[in-house]
Formats: C-alpha cells, sequence, structure tokens
C-alpha cells in the first residue's frame, strides 16, 4: 500500500503539534479545533481568556483515547471536572465567575493513549432568564447529533418546554415537541397506578400471593405478594441480568412466558420477601401477566383504555416488544471513537417495567393527574409515594414504582429511565405544585440534567447549597498528606455485604487510588490520615487504623455506610490451576471456562468479546466483570472444586457446576 508525501507530512505535523502540547500550554479560542495525541503520562493544557459571568461550552473528541478534562478558573483552582463516555464526544461547559484566564486540562484516562481533537465551541453572555440558561445547559444535544428534550411544568402550566438535537440521524429527522420519547423504567409507575386502579375495583390485592394469579410460578418456602413484586423486594432473580449471564442480548424479544420459565428454573428465593431491596424488572413482568389474566385483555390495550384515554395522553402507547413500529419516535445511540455515532436496539422484554412511549405534552397531563387526580384517587397517589419498610423496619426510600426523596430541602417523587440508549427523568415536587422532565435518545445524556434545570427555576424554594471558602490561617490550614503514609492501608478490601466486590487500594508515586471491582480506577485525596475522598465519585473511605499505621477493615460511605475487611488471599499459579475447567449452569444452560491466561485467572464465553480477568477476593472467592460481576468456588469434601456460584448485583448465586470431561 502507497502512503502520499502529503499524507506523511500531514503526519509528522500533528506529532510536533502533540509534542509541544505535551511539554506546554498552548492558546485556543473560540471556533478553534485543535487535534493531539496522548501518551500516558501527558498533560495538555488549553488556555483562553474569559470576561466574567461567561458561559463556555466545548468538547473532546475521543477518537482513540479517553480523556479527563478538567477546567482551573483564574486562580489555578479547580472549577470543574468532566469524566464521561469513553468514546466519542467528552463535553464540557462552565460558567466563569471572574474574568481571566482559564485553563482547560486534557489528560489520558488510566493512562492510555491515542489521538483526540479538541474544539471551543461557544463563549458567551450568560443567559439572564431561566429559559435561556436551560438552552445553554442543553448546548450539548443541540445540533445534527442524539438529541433531548425538556419541560418544565408550574401550577399545571407549562412555563418552559424546548427539544433539541435530532430524533433520527439516518433520516435527517428533528427532535420536536411531538416526538414520541422512550421512556424506560419511568413506565413503571404507569404499571403501579394500573394495579391500584384494579384494586380499587376490586379485582384483585396486592397483598396477594402472586400464585394465586400465576399458579405455575415456583412455590417456594416464603409467600410473595404482588407487592413485594411492585416494590422490588420479592426475592426473584432479575431476568435481564440473568439473561446476560447466557451470553445473550438484552435486546432480544422476550415474552412473559420466558421470564416465568426462567423463574421456575431458579432453585430458591436470593432473600426473604420483604427482607431487601433488589431494583428488580422482574416483578413488572409478572405484574403485566397478572394484569393480562384478571382483566382477560392484553396489557397496551388494558392500559390505553384505562390509563392514557380517561387521562388524555392520546399520543402514549406501550410498546409490546422492540419489533413494534411507534409512529414518530425517536431511535437510540450511543457514542462511537470518531466522533459519530451508532443506532442501538431497545431492550426485549420491557413491556411493564419500560416500554411507555410518550410526548412530553402527554406527560404535562400525566403529571397534572399524579398532583390533582381525576382519574384514581389521592390516596392511590399517596400509596404509590409512601416509601416502603423492611422487615427490619428500615426505609428503602421507594413506593409504588416511584422514589421519594428530598432534593435540597424540597420533598419531591421521581423515577427515571435507562432503555438501553435512551435516558428519561421525571421528577414531581408536590409542595410546589410543579415538575421537571427530560428525555434523551442519546446512551451518554447528563443523568443530573433534571435537577440543574430544577434548580434554575426553583432556587428560590430550596436550601442555599453550602459554599466551599477558602481556608484562612485562622480556620486552619489546608490538611497536608504524604502519600508515603498510604503505603500501609494499600491492599484489597472486600465488601461484607457484597462477597466478591472488592476496592483494591494503591499507591504511585504521589497518586494514590482505588479500583472497585470491573470498575475503572478512581484518584482518592486525604482528609485526614484515616479518610479519603473519591475524585469526582459521591463517596468516602474512611479506614479503621491499627496502632502500626495498618487497617484490617474500612467502611465505605456511600448511600450509607459499609464495612468492607482486607483480604490476603494471593493464590500461586499452582493454586490458581485447580479452578481451571469448564462449569455449566442447569438453571441458566450455559457453560463457562475459567483458563489461565499471561497469569491471570480468565472467565471466557464464545460470546464474549472479551474474556474477564478474575480478581482474586477472600479465599476461594475471585471478582469479576460484566456480565459475571464475582465468583466464589465450592468443594466438596475431600477438598476439590466441584462448582462455582455467580452473582452480578441484581442477580445472585447461580449455580455452575464443574463439568468433568
Amino acid at each position: 500500500m502507497m502512503i502520499k508525501k502529503s499524507g506523511a507530512l500531514i503526519l509528522v505535523f500533528i506529532l510536533t503539534i502533540s509534542t509541544t502540547i505535551a511539554q506546554s500550554t498552548q492558546p485556543i479560542e473560540v471556533g478553534e479545533k485543535i487535534s493531539a495525541s496522548l501518551q500516558s503520562e501527558s498533560i495538555h493544557n488549553f488556555e483562553a481568556e474569559f470576561p466574567s459571568n461567561y458561559y463556555v461550552f466545548g468538547s473532546v473528541t475521543q477518537i482513540s483515547v479517553d480523556v479527563v478534562v478538567t477546567i482551573y478558573n483564574p486562580e489555578g483552582k479547580e472549577a470543574a471536572k468532566f469524566d464521561g463516555p469513553a468514546r466519542g464526544n467528552e463535553s464540557f461547559q462552565f460558567n466563569t465567575r471572574e474574568a481571566g484566564t482559564y485553563r482547560i486540562e486534557v489528560t489520558p484516562f488510566e493512562k492510555e493513549e491515542g489521538e483526540y481533537d479538541i474544539t471551543l465551541k461557544i463563549a458567551e453572555p450568560i443567559a439572564e432568564d431561566p429559559a435561556g440558561k436551560v438552552d445553554q445547559l442543553m448546548t450539548e444535544y443541540s445540533g445534527n447529533i442524539p438529541g433531548a428534550a425538556a419541560m418544565v411544568i408550574k401550577n399545571g402550566e407549562v412555563v418552559f418546554q424546548n427539544s433539541y438535537g435530532m430524533a433520527n440521524l439516518a433520516y435527517d429527522v428533528e427532535m420536536t415537541n411531538e416526538t414520541v420519547h422512550n421512556i424506560g423504567s419511568t413506565s413503571k409507575h404507569f404499571l403501579t397506578f394500573g394495579l391500584l386502579l384494579l384494586q380499587e375495583d376490586g379485582m384483585l390485592s396486592l397483598d396477594d400471593d402472586v400464585r394465586k394469579y400465576i399458579p405455575e410460578l415456583p412455590e417456594f418456602e416464603h409467600t410473595v405478594t404482588l407487592k413485594n413484586l411492585v416494590n422490588h423486594t420479592s426475592g426473584y432473580r432479575e431476568f435481564l441480568n440473568t439473561l446476560v449471564m447466557t451470553g445473550r442480548s438484552p435486546s432480544m424479544e422476550l415474552s412473559q412466558e420466558h421470564v416465568i420459565e426462567m423463574i421456575n428454573r431458579q432453585p430458591e428465593l436470593q432473600n426473604v420477601p420483604g427482607a431487601e431491596f433488589n431494583y428488580n424488572n422482574t416483578g413488572y413482568v409478572l405484574m403485566t401477566e397478572v394484569i393480562e389474566r384478571v382483566t382477560e385483555t392484553p396489557f397496551p390495550e388494558w392500559m390505553k383504555e384505562h390509563v392514557f384515554e380517561p387521562i388524555g395522553m392520546d399520543n402514549t402507547v406501550v410498546r409490546a416488544g422492540p419489533g413494534q413500529v411507534v409512529e414518530n419516535r425517536s431511535m437510540g445511540y450511543e457514542p462511537v471513537g470518531d466522533g459519530g455515532f451508532k443506532e442501538v436496539m431497545d431492550l426485549g422484554g420491557a413491556m411493564g417495567p419500560g416500554g411507555i412511549h410518550t410526548t412530553m405534552g402527554d406527560l404535562q397531563k400525566w403529571v397534572n393527574n399524579l398532583l390533582d387526580p381525576k382519574v384514581g384517587t389521592q390516596e392511590m397517589i399517596e400509596a404509590m409515594t409512601t416509601p416502603f419498610e423492611l422487615n427490619n423496619g428500615a426505609s428503602t426510600g421507594y413506593g409504588l414504582g416511584l422514589f421519594s426523596e428530598e432534593f435540597r430541602g424540597l420533598e419531591y417523587f421521581h423515577h427515571g429511565g435507562a432503555d438501553m440508549a435512551h435516558r428519561s427523568m421525571l421528577m414531581v415536587f408536590p409542595e410546589l405544585s410543579s415538575a421537571v422532565v427530560t428525555q434523551s435518545n442519546y446512551a451518554a445524556f447528563q443523568g443530573n440534567t433534571a435537577q440543574r434545570i430544577a434548580e434554575i427555576f426553583f432556587e428560590e424554594h430550596m436550601e442555599q447549597k453550602a459554599q466551599q471558602e477558602d481556608m484562612t490561617e485562622e480556620e486552619g490550614e489546608e490538611f497536608v498528606y504524604d502519600a508515603a503514609d498510604f503505603e500501609p492501608l494499600t491492599g484489597r478490601y472486600e465488601l461484607s455485604i457484597m462477597p466478591g466486590f472488592v476496592l483494591t487500594f494503591s499507591r504511585d508515586g504521589d497518586r494514590i487510588y482505588t479500583q472497585a471491582t470491573g470498575q475503572p480506577e478512581v484518584d482518592i485525596t486525604a482528609t485526614s490520615d484515616s479518610t479519603f475522598n473519591l475524585v469526582g465519585v459521591n463517596a468516602a473511605i474512611t479506614f479503621h487504623r491499627n496502632d502500626d499505621g495498618s487497617a484490617d477493615s474500612l467502611t465505605l460511605h456511600q448511600n450509607g455506610n459499609h464495612i468492607a475487611k482486607k483480604i490476603e488471599f494471593d493464590p500461586s499459579q499452582e493454586e490458581l490451576q485447580e479452578y481451571t475447567g469448564r462449569y455449566f449452569s442447569d438453571e441458566t444452560e450455559t457453560l463457562y471456562t475459567i483458563a489461565i491466561e499471561d497469569s491471570s485467572l480468565m472467565l471466557q464465553h464464545y460470546q464474549m468479546e472479551d474474556d474477564i480477568k478474575l480478581t482474586p477476593g477472600n479465599i476461594d472467592s475471585f471478582g469479576g466483570g460484566f456480565p459475571i460481576a464475582d465468583i466464589s468456588f465450592e468443594r466438596n469434601e475431600a477438598g476439590d472444586i466441584i462448582g462455582f456460584k455467580a452473582s452480578n448485583g441484581r442477580t445472585r448465586g447461580v449455580y455452575f457446576r464443574k463439568w468433568d470431561e
């Protein structure tokens, strides 16, 4: 193959620029695109002058490298950090508080190497009105790219609504206010609303045993009620998590009968019903079947006649499967490395736990009925929004299809949705008679967008954010930590509530960091000699130090406090060998092979693109990745390996017996 001289000259030019960027700071102007190459230790800096109170937006096209973008203000302090998708566009946006030189730092994620482009696209005065501020916030979804939609409701009236980007890239269809969106799991509280209507009519009770309606389900030691199914406390395995263990695509067509068959293969419940909250789509598939059997009507038809039409939601449908044609719907997209996008098929088996496709206008009618029910009753809405208490009295924060929480002093109920590439969020603030709704057909849509819009419109009703002020000498100096002191704390710690899930803590010079099972590395910063924050993650760590400075355990502070104990299991190559072999699950009819490659234990399946590296945890337990997060081996009385139990979060303890050939 011949290489043209002009192409060679261009390559040399780019490499020359890359070397310069790696060694010094480069200016960048609005509208300018710069191509560069990151090495594993590179730190690329771009500087630009901005007035105060300006909105700045740009993006990095991650061609062959995953980057982290950090913004520094004129005083050199970190103002924002962005670390989203591994490929495609890594967008960044920030508001300037003061005039001066701002620095945009680009570094490789996990010491990757590769090519990228950076473009500074917009620098303009911050909008003065809420609508303008939301439009600026949504800039990254505007143009010839997968889009989004946003709506704000106050006292029953829409005070803001706009759509951005494209609903379909193949046919050049723009996202509009009439686009039909796949709202994913936001569908769940529509189903529970329908259940409560049937309960009002005396056709069922949420306290009933599910086997009253689906008698072919297995009879376990404990009764599973309809309420257990919709508040995620049933003990049934999550069918999607179980499905991916078999190597099959979650987008394949999947009937309710198939899900029932999967449950019939489950040897026992994962937990006593009502004892544990385990977000679980299986229950909602079963409830779809219950509604169809009780009403003798297909679920999409029943929902249309008894929920959508009475409320006036004329543009809303339940999609029975990913092959069904839904007019005017948006297509889902994921980012790819060259800054482009690829189409993504929706989930199979989504009807019930998901599957509802609707417009923003219909969602306004739905919100208004939640706030002031004309269909259904206020008692039904209260039942949906009252958190369930577990058998031990602890609250789950989840009612019947809705989470109930507090956001900056405001009570609200909500539910989000994520059907492959589609993203949905519905937030309702009952004391304000208001709501925020966002939809997107882009897998990399920012999950906190609805909350940020709520802050723009409802700031006056919210508690003030805690202001992080600079420490003065009188208040005390910033904590200074010598990374060498972290050495006794390094090692692997296994979460007690999730065996096989290991947090590994390491030190590399002045850098200290952690890596969870199947997840990327995350830097940590010290707040004392025993406490540490995870950079970019809403979590913290407290080590329980011994007199010699080491630790045998720690507490992870993330959605509660979770103990993890240090593990010392470090098998030799000879010891690893006894875990190798082929393992078969009768429950899922799936075969996995465990082999040693490059001195590591690897989990292999012919349908997986990449093998899964197994990381030692406690004795006979290993952490993995997707679709099997952890493995716990079992031995017979003679001490021989006879099988393992596999888990991946919502599905636990699937048994694979060793297959002797």
